[in-house]
């Protein structure tokens, strides 16, 4: 840009000057950016304010009186103070109001759960809390400049002695230049102030007003490049009703129910209607069709709405006029720092005030005590009077901890006659030990600073944390594959003869239900298998033998082929999964050669075996020309491999003989209570290796049992205390509170229907489940409650096995005892050994975790020379 250039008016003095504009806008969007980031966007570091906070705080310590002001009158006071309209200055107080911290409300100030704005600033009204009032003020150790007119002062910062920026957080958008922190919770805050005081290390991380779930993973300190995952917290209502009691930060009820409906409308998620409750206090119900998975649709809710949502914080924050990027850990301690010289700073100046009150204590007592008033009585003149004060004190001001000044004498002379009269000695003396303890207690103070500023956090802790405890869950989030759980809502066909597969090939042959966002896995007669996303229409090649969704990862799915290895070649089985692919990419099943074609296919989800009988073209001088192949008897391999001969004469047809079973072990499912899900992965404690038949036994603390398939996608409430892979032969024990008798009883008994959902403990309010066993032979320890003037009576150990017979789930069950407990303990249980299962012999389980999964590039090998055996000649 060209500089700012003036022609010379000598030269012509009828000459205007020019400026040219480049140099005007290179000055002046400078100045513009520069001001927008110090004194509008983003806070300072000193305090944690932006320049409207500020004003807005320092208006309310000027007309604080203790009542309620309206926040019209309070918006009008601030604008002598800050240079723009009373709009922004309004929702920058409303802002301030919602976070419940510095400023005690009255009125409609809004609602942050449902979006609704406050009410005019005309009808509600605002005061400082009293925690405001606290951490906030202190007018002795504030520096002051000149407001933006001249006509007022202002504090350049106020003296906060708190973390009050990671508290409140903030957000602001500049030229060039954002910030957002993320608010943090009250109690944390002074604990890690405390431990950083201590020398101790700390770790916070946010807390929402919105409570919700959250995911702090990648929150990097809340630096750029971080990320945190906040989610609604969702549970099962009934078996077609979910409920959310809990929504992420930065969504309201109505941002979040818009999201569902627009993903109900995309097709992505499947439901009835919604209901919204809310009040103090969120509840939205979301009714669903009956069929549809309840745990299904929360993690569809997860995938595809606003009820996961992703913030990336970034703390940027003003120091010196300038802009620092600095982690919440690091604007912690520069805070705690800060609040320990803050609060010197007050103890220096209380000291001071306190020596010079005892100070003229002192000179008042010696000029009243020794009478030196009477040596004025004959001075004439004020000089003479100052000189005759000063003389008379000399005597006896030796202890004292600074000189005598004239301005102390001139004090000394406005003492009234009266108070001369009614001067008491003792009270005087009394009042100096005091001023010397307090004195005392000031310097302690400072000679212990640390442990003064440990203090006061404690009591900040104490006076104002009540009801301040977390609200945001931290847990670590399971990751959500959007084709798992989408509802499948298109249609898929194919034309088979043709080659092509497409969602608009109506008048072809329909295939299943699909997505829009899923991939297709495709497989020709000449044996050649490509993995495509989902269109209109696609072409793979001709003659289609086997179309369906791909899933990821799936080794579970095993794919049974015969094929022709070429014009003349042999014959070969192969048994093989697909987990990975190329998305559009051919891959080639057979050895590649021109005339190789499929004989047989099949594709089993849960790695059946089945027979086939083949077929030989009667040819030359072969005896055999009919036989049975089962599938059970080849190793599940690579999908590269080539195989093992089934024949090396010319095969006529295959044909299906009898199905198969799963030649699969059973599955080994884990429970990972971090994330609170079931995986495949060996992730958490293994619940067991599951066949198709088995379920797992669910109990929770309100005395719910249930059994349940093992899905993936299911979800566990809070409050479940038993997870393990149900034997059906096996009783669960319980003791429990019978609320309506006031005892305690036990009972045993087994799950008799599956699926169901049942209560073992009486209905009444107050009844309680106290211990829940499912160990084959429990004991306990029974603590009786000790009577005043008796002592206590010795425990008593139940063997619940020989105390109660197995009776039905509703059986009441029988009386511990009619004395008063105390607390009962779970103790080792009697050994037990559980007959063990034969399984039937002629099954052989073949483990697919274990089996080579070769990939493209390792199955090179094998291409070139791994026949294997020969079966069959």
């Amino acid at each position: 840009m060209e500089e700012n250039t003036e022609l010379n008016p000598e030269e012509n003095n009828n000459q205007e000057t020019i400026t040219r504009v480049g140099g005007m806008y290179q000055d002046w969007f400078l100045d513009y950016a520069s001001y927008v980031i110090l004194e509008r966007a983003v806070p300072a570091i000193e305090d944690g304010f932006k320049p409207v906070q500020r004003r807005i705080m320092h208006s309310l310590k000027e007309l604080d009186d203790g009542r309620y002001n309206k926040v019209a009158n309070i918006v009008g006071h601030t604008m002598q103070y800050h240079p723009h309209g009373d709009a922004s200055i309004g929702d920058a107080m409303v802002q301030i109001g919602q976070k419940d911290l510095l400023i005690d409300t009255q009125g409609n100030w809004g609602n942050i759960l449902t979006g609704d704005s406050a009410a005019a600033p005309r009808y509600i009204e605002a005061r400082i809390s009293k925690f405001g009032l606290e951490v906030v003020y202190s007018p002795k150790i504030t520096e002051w400049q000149l407001s933006y007119d001249g006509r007022k002062k202002e504090p350049i910062n106020l003296p906060v002695k708190f973390p009050l920026l990671l508290a409140q957080g903030a957000e602001g958008i500049a030229v060039g230049l954002s910030t957002k922190i993320l608010p943090h919770n009250f109690v944390e805050l002074i604990d890690a102030s405390i431990k950083h005081l201590k020398g101790k290390r700390f770790t916070i991380y946010p807390d929402f007003p919105t409570a919700g779930i959250m995911d702090v993973t990648n929150y990097n300190d809340g630096n750029r490049g971080g990320k945190v995952r906040v989610r609604a917290k969702i549970s099962q209502y009934d078996k077609n009703t979910l409920v959310i009691n809990e929504i992420p930060f930065g969504t309201n009820t109505s941002s979040l129910i818009d999201s569902i409906l627009k993903a109900n409308d995309k097709g992505k998620i499947k439901i009835k209607k919604i209901e919204d409750n809310t009040a103090a206090e969120v509840e939205i119900l979301v009714h669903l069709p009956s069929g549809i998975s309840p745990d299904k649709t929360i993690d569809a809710l997860y995938a595809f709405t606003a009820c996961e949502t992703s913030i990336s914080p970034l703390a940027c924050v003003i120091e010196d006029n300038k802009p620092l990027f600095i982690g919440v850990s690091e604007m912690l301690r520069r805070s705690t720092d800060n609040t320990v010289q803050l609060l010197k700073q007050e103890l220096e100046i209380q000291l001071n005030e306190l020596e010079e009150q005892w100070h003229f204590a002192s000179l008042e007592r010696i000029f009243i005590e020794n009478r030196i008033y009477r040596d004025i009585e004959e001075e004439e003149t004020w000089e003479g009077v100052i000189s005759a004060i000063d003389n008379g004190l000399k005597p006896h001001i030796k202890h004292l901890k600074r000189p005598v000044t004239e301005e102390d004498i001139v004090r000394l002379t406005e003492i009234r006659i009266k108070r001369i009269s009614k001067f008491d000695i003792d009270k005087a003396q009394q009042k100096i030990d005091a001023l010397e303890e307090d004195i005392a207690k000031v310097k302690h103070h400072l000679g212990h600073l640390i442990d003064f500023a440990i203090d006061y956090f404690t009591h900040l802790k104490k006076t104002y944390g009540e009801g301040r405890e977390r609200k945001t869950e931290i847990r670590i989030f399971d990751d959500i594959e959007a084709s798992k759980v989408v509802i499948r809502n298109t249609k898929l066909y194919v034309n088979r003869k043709e080659g092509f597969i497409g969602t608009s090939l109506k008048r072809d042959e329909y295939v299943c239900d699909c997505s829009d966002i899923d991939d297709i896995i495709v497989f020709t007669a000449t044996g050649i298998m490509m993995v495509t996303k989902v269109d209109t229409k696609t072409f793979i090649g001709k003659d289609i033998i086997h179309v369906a969704v791909f899933k990821k990862k799936d080794k579970r799915t095993i794919y049974n082929m015969i094929y022709k290895d070429g014009k003349g070649g042999a014959t070969y089985i192969k048994r093989f999964y697909v987990s990975s692919t190329t998305r559009d990419k051919e891959y080639d099943l057979t050895n590649g050669k021109s005339g190789s074609y499929v004989h047989y296919f099949s594709a089993n989800p849960n790695g059946e075996a089945e027979v086939v009988t083949v077929f030989l073209r009667q040819v030359g001088s072969i005896k055999k020309l009919k036989w049975d192949v089962d599938f059970a008897d080849i190793m599940i391999k690579g999908r590269n491999s080539k195989g093992n001969i089934v024949s090396k004469y010319a095969v006529k047809r295959i044909e299906l003989k009898e199905k198969g079973v799963s030649t699969l072990k059973p599955r080994k499912i884990w429970y990972d209570e971090t994330v609170q899900r079931l995986n495949v992965d060996g992730r958490g404690d293994l619940l067991g290796a599951f066949k198709g038949e088995d379920k797992l036994l669910i109990i929770t603390q309100n005395g719910i049992a249930k059994t349940v398939t093992p899905e993936l996608t299911m979800h566990f409430e809070s409050n479940m205390i038993v997870l393990e892979k149900w034997n059906p032969k096996k009783p669960v024990s319980a003791i429990y509170y019978n609320g309506e008798k006031e005892l305690f009883y036990v009972k045993r008994f087994l799950i008799e229907n599956e699926g169901r959902e049942e209560s073992f403990i009486s209905e009444h309010p107050d009844s309680q489940l106290e211990i829940v066993s499912t160990d084959w032979r429990p004991v306990v320890d029974v603590e009786f409650t000790k009577e005043r003037g008796k002592e206590r009576k010795p425990n008593m150990e139940v063997n619940i096995e020989e105390f109660i017979s197995i009776k039905g789930i509703n059986a009441i069950g029988n009386q511990l005892t009619k004395e008063k407990i105390n607390q009962i303990n779970i103790l080792d249980s009697l050994p037990f050994e559980e007959p063990e299962e034969v399984e039937p012999k002629d099954m052989e389980v073949n483990d697919e975790e274990n089996v080579s999964a070769e990939n493209d590039n390792e199955n090179n090998a094998s291409k070139k020379g791994d026949d294997g055996p020969t079966l069959f000649d």
